[in-house]
């Protein structure tokens, strides 16, 4: 390895979708680049920040499709990283809110790389501009984020222990799990309880729909809705008609 190459790792969160959603932080730190791997959900308009000698490789996880294998992606940071020192894995939304951003930077530290966290705004708080709120001081007074989808295909168990409280309910990666989902709250007698879906969250081609968590299904067929989406179940859904 050349000696003035300073190997180097930045897990950046490229935000929802929206390339202007970046962090200051993240856009300077593509603008210095030596490498950027960069995944499905963040926009490749923010590949033309880069210099033109940057290298771009992707490394995209398409959902429940093609992916590329985590030990790849490993391997790249650490070649890449020592080859030709910064190298940005530039990842959608929030790096550390189920994106993997933590196994990276770990990954990275044990190969003897200096490896830093750049925080983005998660699919969920584009939530807001379809006028849902995540938290309302007279509706909910807490946020529970979950995945739809654990590491063994399961919807997780989380969401039980959720519907028992007020909190608005967040569901990532969970659009093949809406028969279950809304079978949940049918069962514990809130099958009226607001529901809506983001799609694209913060792009000009995003969809959004909204009804009631037992109509799930209905909501995403009649709407042509289906993944990367977020779901979002809580009375902040409704909130211009509840206060």
């Amino acid at each position: 390895m050349d000696e003035r190459i300073q190997p180097e790792l930045f897990i950046v969160g490229a935000g929802p979708g929206d390339p202007e959603l970046i962090t200051v932080k993240g856009y300077k730190l593509l603008q210095c680049a030596a490498v950027v791997l960069y995944d499905n959900l963040a926009n490749r308009d923010l590949l033309s920040i880069t210099s033109d000698g940057c290298e771009k490789i992707y490394v995209g996880k398409q959902p429940y499709g093609d992916y590329t294998p985590q030990e790849t992606i490993h391997e790249l940071i650490r070649e890449k990283a020592f080859e030709k020192g910064r190298v940005i894995r530039l990842k959608g939304g929030d790096p550390f809110i189920f994106g993997r951003g933590y196994e990276e930077i770990l990954f990275a530290q044990q190969q003897g790389i200096k490896a830093h966290y750049v925080p983005g705004i998660t699919s969920m708080q584009a939530a807001g501009l379809e006028g849902i709120p995540l938290t309302h001081r007279a509706l909910s007074e807490s946020i529970w984020a979950l995945t739809g989808t654990k590491k063994d295909g399961t919807l997780s168990n989380d969401l039980r222990l959720a519907m028992q409280s007020n909190a608005t309910v967040v569901i990532y990666m969970g659009m093949k799990k809406l028969v279950e989902i809304s079978a949940c709250y049918v069962e514990a007698g809130n099958g009226d309880m607001p529901a809506a879906i983001i799609q694209h969250a913060s792009l000009p081609h995003k969809k959004f729909a909204k009804g009631k968590v037992k109509d799930l299904i209905k909501i995403s067929e009649s709407n042509h809705l289906t993944h990367p989406a977020i779901i979002i179940i809580g009375w902040v859904v409704d909130v211009e008609g509840l206060i």
